[in-house]
């Protein structure tokens, strides 16, 4: 349903009384300057672009520690899910497989040790 189609509706209601002026003023409010709209739909597909295999939390492909870094649940958890799904027709096996193919693995993390300093030095 679009903005304009949720306008129409709302104008509707107040003709017909059932809505009075103060409640069709908050809902108009709403429905034309709703953040929440567009930041769900903003933040669902913020949230899977950000999906990595972790390369630190890892059994196998390191799909549930990326999992749980993307959600916040313990990998544990999401580990957990993967073996329930297992048991029901080894679409667990799928999933994983499919995650480990799609979602890329995270980028590699410059330690104090790593060599890289970031100075010139003229050799």
């Amino acid at each position: 349903m679009t903005i304009g189609d949720e306008l129409a509706q709302l104008g509707e209601l107040h003709r017909s009384g059932v809505l009075s002026d103060a409640e069709f003023a908050r809902a108009k409010a709403r429905v034309i300057g709703d953040p929440g709209r567009a930041a769900t739909t903003e933040g669902g597909v913020a949230a899977i672009n950000a999906l990595r295999r972790s390369r630190t939390d890892r059994w196998i492909g390191g799909v549930c520690g990326g999992l749980a870094e993307a959600t916040g649940m313990a990998a544990w958890i999401w580990r957990l899910i993967f073996a329930v799904l297992l048991l029901c027709a080894g679409s667990g096996v799928l999933v994983y497989l499919l995650l480990w193919i799609f979602v890329p693995l995270e980028a590699p993390r410059l330690t104090h040790g790593s060599g890289n300093t970031g100075e010139f030095r003229p050799g």
